[in-house]
Formats: C-alpha cells, sequence, structure tokens
C-alpha cells in the first residue's frame, strides 16, 4: 500500500456541467484531455461553491474527485471518502479537489468505503468536523478512532444506522478492504443514504457482481447511483472495478434514476487512457438509450434534484 501524504489547501475551481445533448453525442471532447481546468467556462470565469444545505427539499451532490462527494439535503449534509490528497506514494492527482478543504462546514457524519489509502485518507479527515461522527465497515474502526471524531460506527453488510431523518444502510460490493498486507479481518462495500424519501448510493470500489439487482430490490427508486467506472485496466490484473459498460449494467440493475460517474481520471490508478472511462460510459448509455440519465459532473459544481 501506498504511503499517505499531508493535505495542500487546492485553490477552487469551478464551471459548468456539459448538457444534455453534449453527453448525447461529442464523446470526442473527453479523449485524453483529462487535465485541470477543462471544464470552465470558456471566458474562463468561475462561481462561487454551493456550501449551504438545500432547503427546497432537494439534494444536491458535488463531486470533490475521485471518489470522494460533499452530498447535502436539506437539513443535513455528509462527506463520503473525503480525499483532498495530491499525492498516493508514486501516484500524482491529476485534477485539483472542486472545493477547498478548509472550508467545508461541519458535517452530520462521514462515512468511508472501505480502507484503501485513496479512500480513508486520514489527513483529510483530522480536518473535517462531523456532529454525528464518522461510519466504516467493520474492522477499520481502529485506523479513525484518533482522528477527532465524537463517534465511531462500525457497520456490517445490510446494517442501518438513523440519524434524525436520515438513515445510512452499509450495501454489499465485490473489492476487498485490506489497509495493509497483513490485513485479514477488515469489510467495505457501498452506502445507501436517505433523507425524507430522497436517497443517493454510493458504490464504493467494485467489480460487477450479481448483488446490485439485490441492492435494488432492497430500496427501489434510488434517486441518484454515484458508480465508480476507472481503474479497470489494474496493473495487478485483479477484477476488483467494474468497467464503464458494467458500470451501467449495475445501474441498470438497480434501477437508479440518475447515474454520476466516479474513481475516474483523478489519480492514474490503471492503465486506461486518460477520458477513455467516460468516453466508454457515454457511448454505452447512448447505445442502451439512457443517455438522459447520466450526468458528467465537474468537480465544485452542485448537481441538484
Amino acid at each position: 500500500m501506498a504511503d499517505e501524504h499531508p493535505v495542500k489547501p487546492a485553490a477552487h475551481y469551478s464551471g459548468l456541467m456539459p448538457k444534455k445533448g453534449w453527453q448525447q453525442r461529442n464523446y470526442k471532447f473527453f479523449r485524453h484531455r483529462i487535465v485541470p481546468g477543462m471544464f470552465r467556462r470558456p471566458d474562463g470565469s468561475t462561481q462561487a461553491p454551493i456550501l449551504h444545505p438545500p432547503d427546497n427539499g432537494t439534494v444536491r451532490v458535488t463531486w470533490i474527485g475521485h471518489a470522494a462527494f460533499f452530498i447535502q439535503f436539506e437539513g443535513h449534509s455528509l462527506m463520503v471518502d473525503p480525499n483532498w490528497a495530491n499525492w498516493h506514494g508514486i501516484v500524482r492527482r491529476r485534477r485539483r479537489p472542486g472545493l477547498p478543504l478548509q472550508e467545508i462546514p461541519e458535517l452530520d457524519l462521514v462515512l468511508v468505503t472501505h480502507a484503501h489509502f485513496d479512500h480513508l485518507h486520514k489527513p483529510s479527515l483530522k480536518v473535517l468536523q462531523s456532529r454525528d461522527g464518522i461510519v466504516v465497515p467493520r474492522g477499520s474502526g481502529n485506523l479513525v478512532r484518533r482522528l477527532g471524531f465524537p463517534a465511531v460506527h462500525e457497520v456490517k453488510i445490510w446494517d442501518r444506522l438513523e440519524f434524525g431523518a436520515m438513515s445510512v444502510v452499509h450495501t454489499p460490493s465485490h473489492h476487498w478492504g485490506a489497509r495493509y498486507l497483513h490485513d485479514t479481518h477488515r469489510d467495505y462495500g457501498g452506502y445507501l443514504i436517505e433523507v425524507n424519501g430522497k436517497s443517493v448510493f454510493h458504490c464504493g470500489d467494485s467489480a460487477w457482481f450479481d448483488g446490485f439487482s439485490e441492492i435494488g430490490k432492497r430500496h427501489p427508486a434510488i434517486d441518484v447511483a454515484l458508480m465508480p467506472i476507472g481503474a479497470y485496466e489494474a496493473p495487478s490484473g485483479r477484477d476488483v472495478h467494474m468497467n464503464p459498460e458494467e458500470a451501467v449494467r449495475a445501474f441498470a440493475e438497480m434501477g437508479a434514476k440518475v447515474l454520476i460517474p466516479m474513481h475516474h481520471d483523478t489519480f492514474p490508478l490503471g492503465n486506461e487512457a486518460p477520458g477513455e472511462a467516460v468516453d466508454r460510459l457515454l457511448q454505452e448509455a447512448d447505445r442502451l438509450g439512457i443517455s438522459d440519465k447520466v450526468l458528467i459532473p465537474e468537480e465544485g459544481v452542485g448537481l441538484e434534484w
């Protein structure tokens, strides 16, 4: 496993989400063009990040980069897999985080999907504050107990936690959870977050497996599914990440309403070319006639339903 590096505050940049018609056809824009700031407006202007929660009953999802998301419901906010690292060992971040870490307001909760260094990043976690603490899979509590959270909640698959109007369910995945070579006891998975009838599913890391249909059966009408699409050409050759076509298949089997991709182009963790994952995702969605259900976010821009 790679060593962690301290967080360095990143300059915020922002811009506009690609339009629906662009998503359906203009794939060439992405190919080999994953560089910081590529989503800026044509005039180079930016917009300020939206850090206050919505007050109209909607859910807002803001991609930080890699698998990190800032998720806001009316009256509730949380962070999943926060990671502001510039380096993981010899692997350098390609795209700047979408929001400044030091400006993230106090959260209700922090969720970590598994113990890998690119998902459980201690220097980022040390900066964040949350009223109800942090949720981690079973076996990873000892990794976060000294990071300053008021409570540590370890969960097993299908465990459900209640925090007022917000519920969190730990969902299965096909991956592995070891942080060090000798680890044999750390669980892994995703999360289904629900508040007042709105729901967001964060897959965590996963290869395709038949458990996605079970997630959909247990939790029908998922509003937003955050699906990993990168690192499918892993140097190790292990079957632990979905390719873009498999991510679309998993999304369809769950019956979710909107797919937002993640775990691509932030850190070069696979052998695929920059931009290839998004290109393939859009082509598969177009082939299946579901392009209107796929949103490609820019880091730092809140998408609201």
